[in-house]
């Protein structure tokens, strides 16, 4: 994988919310790669595989069918193959139980998906531009939800 190029993974059963997200990163001016999945079975086979590649940043929808978002994240955060990716939860739930679970389970951002493209597009280019070092040494409560 090229240095210069952020890879980006989405993990979301929404068929549009997956178009409207490639979309998005098709119009901003950041150099990704992007890659979705149906579900969280197709994600974990991927990113699983020997010669797979980690993504940089890792956006998860939490209702998903066949294996959840939640159940994703606590898989991924027991291995240390993937202690160096950013997982981004991204859902339409902004319950706090969700907020709080995804939060103690290890999640780096939480992001309430957004109504309207270009705040998506406004979202999704502070995410990627984060000095996630930076952000996950200092990771509470406070940082974590991502306030539109």
């Amino acid at each position: 994988m090229n240095k210069d190029v952020t890879y980006v993974v989405l993990a979301d059963d929404d068929e549009d919310d997956r178009l409207f997200f490639t979309e998005a990163f098709d119009e901003l001016k950041i150099t990704t790669q992007v890659e979705t999945y149906e579900d969280g079975v197709a994600l974990m086979k991927a990113l699983n595989c020997e010669d797979a590649s980690i993504p940089n940043i890792l956006f998860l929808d939490l209702n998903m069918p066949k294996k959840s978002g939640l159940e994703c994240l606590k898989e991924i955060k027991k291995s240390k193959r993937f202690q160096d990716m950013a997982v981004a939860i991204y859902s339409t739930s902004a319950s706090e139980e969700d907020i709080e679970n995804t939060f103690v389970n290890g999640a780096n951002i939480y992001i309430k998906k957004p109504s309207d493209f270009n705040t998506l597009k406004r979202i999704l280019s502070d995410v990627v531009t984060i000095n996630w070092q930076y952000h996950t040494s200092g990771l509470n409560r406070d940082n974590f939800l991502l306030r539109l």
